[in-house]
């Protein structure tokens, strides 16, 4: 009776009745008109200025901080054909500046500037090879004798004087997207700044950018997921933009870029009623459009160009591709969908869903992948602006043929034409978006990003609103209408095999001589910038004990945090003990996700979870192992009720388990042919040596002889072990009576954690060979042991230093010298008192340049650069960010954990914050020189070995080749 009322549930605790939208239009006292839509939980403000800007405005009380975005309705599908790439080159370009930002003597500089971008036009219009090297070089010459006007990252250092954060952009088929997350009370700053930069285009220090995006474009060229995506989308999209222009672009434009074809894309699709401005966080709605209309209502409105409308044919016939790279095998298909916020793209998703979903309760989770018949597989629906793609992939098991595995693939699609699928499906499916639609919401970014994709795909607010209303109106015989017209022979597939990618492009840098980067000047603009004094925002520092509400269930500590925002809960279980405890407890969390017990099979037990709306983990770490439940907090009881009964009464398969071995072993090699793997595997032994937590794995011989049903005896006793609850949610009384049944008295205690060594870094390099085309070095360094009185030391060094746009390792190693698209120093304080520090140096770029990066890097750190004016920008933005962060939610409790590791029982940002205060340039000198600078460090690379230059290789250090199993331990 008990599973029959699980199962039911749904319907009499989740589905709530549709809310009605409607737009209404709505006039301040100030006179500007905006639209809201009824129902609408998230208050979201819609305006339109007079030259057409739209302005999306919403309240988020999280932290007196806004997230902003601008985004621009025009990507890499408006790409000319002869400059593919521009877009997103554009991108990067509208980081340099303008006139007024950027410049020490824009009258000079401008002269410069119009010449190089005429011998450009000259070297794109030259055939000849000799005459474009000559060209080149004289580029070269101009670009460094303009350099000496210009004033790299000015841009950079006027948005993190305001204390703003994750300062980036993006380019895509149909958008470009400007990102920032200030201080609330810097927004009239941010918008000076900004309404500067997209005023005017100035295509300064223009070359050695161009370096950049050569690097990021050979970094894509060892990404399989472009490299499987490029060959998919062209076979899909065998017209349309879509498929025909990469948004990197091809390596032959790149190399003959047009300055006056990016200026005239700008002046093109750079103009108000083209762009949006998306403000969300602690903001007053009048005041704010009130100064967006002063900044950004002065740009002219102008006429936008006819679109020329691209029409693909139906597709009637397999396509397929194959593609190959050192990676593990796999495929891919694809049918080509229809747009975002057709009903037939909600169709398509809606069958992905079914298929493959958060809950792993989908056809292809429970009948493929729950019963470990490939390595890995799923569904998804990518609806574009234009068109869109249902994709479907399957990574198939060792001796199994991709016939094999597609088969099983379309299996799956055949069930849903049929209609076998459960009839409560649908309705869990919509009941997963409105949870997912609360959390995400329920945080600035996550309704900011919302707001700009509605506007890239000119949507009205209340469309998006409905689209779950619209999402409940579809049924099963919609669904099984649409898959039987949808899904025929119609399909691209890509074939990834494991071998040689001979398509290989390798871009050659050119010589280039490094520009000046002026790091001390400051325009005009900037010192403006600066001398504006803003209110200033008083830290708030939490107060654990009050924050917390503490109780005891018998002798179990329970902690507990109001949900202030939705109606969705978190039940945690958190047990002071690991893998260094026990290295077999990660195994039994892994083979606990392939079991049943005695009233459901693995199958409906993810079912039970799905249907109730709450999803579950089980992380395992070398010191903790937490349990979570989240999810609606109406269901919480039943999901608390499910968990334990899956936990106590756990049926040990030994059929299962050995598949399971079989699944982890092949696994393991799959990750020995993952380029991201290998690279953290040699870096981790690089850090550590051969004797360390991951090289410290199970044997194959101990998981082929361990008794299941000893190792599920690891799981159903957790309970008897010490642990605590965390509790998150609207009613505390509730939440604890959902768990107290379950709770048991400490009855057993963990073994005695392993100690793993900290090794002295001695100044070895160790290599791995693979296939790729760029080269990445990661050279870690032991410090001392954790001293809590230098972390602001450590927040303001890595903000001047080591990382970010305007760090001094950014401007000379990418803006300066054009040596790397990645590089950073990052000072990392330890987690735990009496543990190291570690020191980490990183730069990923092309074979040939990683010499002169290395020694351009040592250069930087054999003695501590003084530049004052950029410390006190670095220190104010540390301080700002602190001011303007607020630590809620669950990360009240998750803090406080972590602090306790550090023998610290208090907000440990009150002292960093005082710290900084009183910081000095000196005094940071002082700690780079005693714990920075006398480190020895180990290195980690990864490339050709071919490609590899020994002779500085060598000066690095002991120089010492590692296999495969060498780094991975197996």
């Amino acid at each position: 009776m008990k599973k029959f009322f699980i199962s039911v549930s749904l319907f009499c605790t989740i589905i709530a009745m549709a809310q009605k939208f409607e737009t209404q239009k709505q006039t301040d006292a100030q006179g500007y008109t905006y639209e809201t839509v009824k129902n609408d939980q998230a208050g979201v403000r819609v305006y339109t200025l007079k030259n057409g800007l739209k302005v999306y405005l919403a309240k988020n009380d999280d932290a007196p901080r806004i997230q902003t975005y601008v985004p621009v309705r025009t990507g890499s599908n408006n790409d000319p054909s002869d400059n593919t790439g521009l877009a997103h080159y554009l991108e990067h370009m509208v980081f340099k500046g303008t006139s007024h930002l950027g410049t020490q003597d824009w009258a000079k500089e401008k002269v410069l500037l119009q010449q190089i971008s005429d011998l450009y036009e000259q070297h794109k219009a030259e055939k000849d090879p000799e005459k474009k090297k000559a060209l080149y070089k004289k580029i070269d010459e101009v670009s460094n004798e303009a350099s000496k006007f210009a004033i790299a990252n000015e841009y950079d250092k006027a948005i993190s004087s305001l204390g703003a954060t994750g300062t980036n952009a993006h380019t895509w088929l149909d958008e470009t997207v400007y990102k920032n997350n200030i201080p609330a009370n810097e927004l009239e700053k941010w918008l000076k700044v900004e309404k500067e930069r997209f005023s005017e285009l100035v295509l300064r220090l223009f070359h050695t950018e161009l370096e950049a995006v050569y690097e990021e474009f050979n970094r894509a060229q060892d990404n399989d997921s472009r490299l499987v995506n490029y060959a998919l989308n062209e076979a899909l999209f065998p017209k349309h933009p879509n498929g025909q222009q990469t948004t990197i672009g091809t390596s032959e434009h790149l190399k003959s870029p047009s300055m006056v074809a990016i200026h005239k894309y700008f002046d093109t699709y750079y103009v108000p009623n083209n762009m949006a401005v998306v403000l969300v966080g602690d903001l007053d709605f009048d005041k704010t459009i009130k100064l967006v209309d002063q900044y950004f209502g002065t740009f002219k409105y102008k006429e936008l160009p006819m679109k020329k409308m691209v029409s693909e044919e139906p597709m009637t016939q397999v396509v397929s591709r194959t593609v190959k790279s050192p990676s593990t095998p796999r495929i891919t298909m694809a049918w080509r969908s229809d747009s975002y916020g057709t009903k037939d793209a909600r169709l398509a998703s809606m069958i992905a869903e079914i298929l493959s979903n958060s809950g792993d309760a989908g056809l292809i989770d429970l009948n493929i992948s729950q019963k470990q018949k490939v390595l890995s597989a799923g569904a998804y629906e990518s609806p574009y602006k234009t068109y869109g793609a249902f994709t479907m992939y399957v990574v198939p098991k060792e001796g199994q043929s991709f016939d094999e595995a597609k088969k099983l693939l379309l299996d799956q699609l055949d069930l849903v034409k049929k209609g076998q699928f459960p009839d409560w499906m649908l309705k869990a499916i919509v009941n997963d978006m409105k949870v997912q639609r609360m959390k995400g919401w329920e945080t600035a970014d996550g309704l900011a990003t919302t707001l700009y994709s509605t506007y890239i795909n000119e949507r009205t607010w209340q469309q998006e609103l409905d689209e779950i209303n619209d999402y409940e109106k579809i049924t099963k015989a919609d669904i099984v209408k649409f898959a039987n017209e949808f899904f025929k022979d119609n399909y691209v597939v890509v074939y990834k095999e494991k071998g040689v990618n001979d398509k290989l492009v390798r871009v050659q840098n050119p010589a280039i001589t490094p520009i000046k980067l002026n790091r001390e000047a400051q325009s005009p603009f900037l010192k403006d910038i600066l001398g504006i004094k803003a209110g200033d925002i008083k830290p708030q520092f939490v107060d654990f004990k009050t924050a917390i509400a503490s109780s005891e269930i018998k002798d179990k500590k329970v902690s507990f945090v109001q949900n202030k925002y939705n109606k969705v809960a978190q039940v945690n279980y958190i047990f002071p003990f690991g893998t260094d405890h026990d290295k077999e407890l990660s195994l039994g969390v892994s083979v606990l996700q392939y079991l049943g017990t005695d009233k459901y099979t693995p199958e409906q037990l993810k079912e039970e979870f799905y249907k109730l709306g709450i999803s579950n983990s089980f992380r395992t770490s070398n010191d903790q192992t937490i349990i979570t439940l989240s999810g609606l907090e109406s269901n919480m009881k039943k999901g608390v009720e499910l968990l334990n009964h899956w936990k106590t009464n756990v049926k040990a398969d030994k059929a299962i388990y050995n598949q399971t071995v079989k699944t982890i072993l092949e696994s393991r090699e799959v990750a020995k042919k993952d380029k991201t793997r290998i690279m953290s595997a040699l870096s981790n032994y690089a850090k550590y040596g051969k004797d360390s937590r991951m090289t410290d794995i199970i044997s194959k011989q101990r998981l082929e002889s361990i008794n299941v049903s000893e190792l599920m005896s690891k799981i159903q006793t957790l309970n008897q072990y010490p642990y605590e609850i965390f509790i998150y949610g609207e009613d505390q009384k509730g939440l604890e009576k959902a768990v107290k049944p379950f709770i048991e008295n400490t009855k057993l205690q963990p073994a005695k954690a392993k100690v793993y060594a900290e090794p002295t870094t001695e100044g070895k390099v160790y290599f791995t060979a693979y296939d790729m085309v760029q080269m990445e070095m990661a050279k870690v360094a032991k410090g001392s042991n954790v001293n809590l009185a230098d972390f602001g030391k450590a927040n303001v060094f890595n903000e001047y230093f080591g990382r970010g746009l305007s760090s001094i390792v950014f401007q000379e190693i990418r803006e300066s010298k054009s040596l790397a698209y990645s590089a950073y120093v990052s000072f990392g304080t330890a987690s735990e008192k009496n543990h190291p520090n570690y020191v980490t140096n990183y730069i990923g770029t092309q074979a040939n340049k990683l010499p002169l990066a290395v020694n351009a890097m040592n250069d930087l750190m054999a003695d501590f650069p003084q530049i004052p004016a950029q410390f006190e920008n670095s220190k104010g933005s540390a301080l700002k960010q602190i001011a303007s962060n607020r630590i809620n939610r669950t990360s009240i409790f998750y803090n406080q954990l972590a602090l306790k590791k550090l023998g610290v029982d208090y907000d440990i940002r009150k002292d960093v914050y005082a710290e900084i205060q009183n910081l000095s340039l000196p005094q940071l000198t002082n700690f780079y020189n005693t714990e920075i600078k006398p480190l020895k460090y180990n290195t980690a690379i990864i490339g050709k070995k071919e490609n590899l230059n020994m002779e500085s290789i060598n000066k690095m250090g002991e120089f010492k080749e590692v296999t495969l199993e060498e780094i991975f331990g197996y």
